[in-house]
């Protein structure tokens, strides 16, 4: 699941979970219970985030690849949720399922205009607290998404595993869109 900040990857990674029984890693929720346990990583990773930056694309991986091994024989199928974040995270994702003789399906880019973005993430940071969800930050993250994440489109686009979907709605027609994606490739 991509897209920009605030373009709703969670909130359908969770409808998702329930309807297809998958397990949902989310490396932002990953990194911030790291940090919230104010482990090494997480520490490292705060010094990150704070300001609006990618953690680096070893230490995610790692984390990730944890997780994912740790839940492997116990689940159907995982949902990314807001990873791969770089080309070069695409590309050591798909090697690291080589290598575990599986693949990623595909890639759902959730798409909405930034002007919504920035109103959903102020909106987020007044109700959650998050400090990320601030004017600087956002524009900060939306900037580094825009350089560094939306490449990795291009990437899945060229594997033929991407699809786009209208972020703008409700968030149940919203997930009408994602599950008819799903539902489609389930049925190739």
């Amino acid at each position: 699941m991509c897209g920009a900040p605030g373009c709703g990857k969670g909130t359908q990674s969770a409808l998702l979970v329930d309807k297809y029984k998958l397990k949902h890693l989310s490396t932002g929720e990953i990194l911030r219970a790291e940090i919230d346990s104010k482990s090494e990583i997480g520490v490292l990773a705060d010094s990150y985030i704070s300001q609006g930056n990618l953690v680096p694309d070893e230490m995610i991986i790692k984390i990730l690849l944890q997780n994912i091994d740790k839940e492997a024989d116990n689940v159907k199928g995982f949902i990314f949720d807001g990873f791969p974040r770089t080309v070069e995270q695409a590309q050591a994702l798909e090697n690291a399922f080589k290598v575990r003789k599986n693949e990623i399906a595909f890639l759902i880019d959730i798409q909405v205009e930034t002007k919504e973005l920035i109103t959903r993430l102020l909106k987020r940071g007044e109700i959650s607290g998050r400090s990320d969800d601030n004017l600087d930050t956002i524009k900060k993250r939306l900037q580094v998404y825009e350089t560094k994440t939306a490449p990795v489109n291009d990437f899945y686009k060229n594997l033929n595993k991407y699809h786009a979907v209208n972020g703008i709605g409700e968030i149940n027609e919203i997930f009408g869109r994602v599950s008819q994606v799903i539902d489609n490739e389930l049925n190739k």
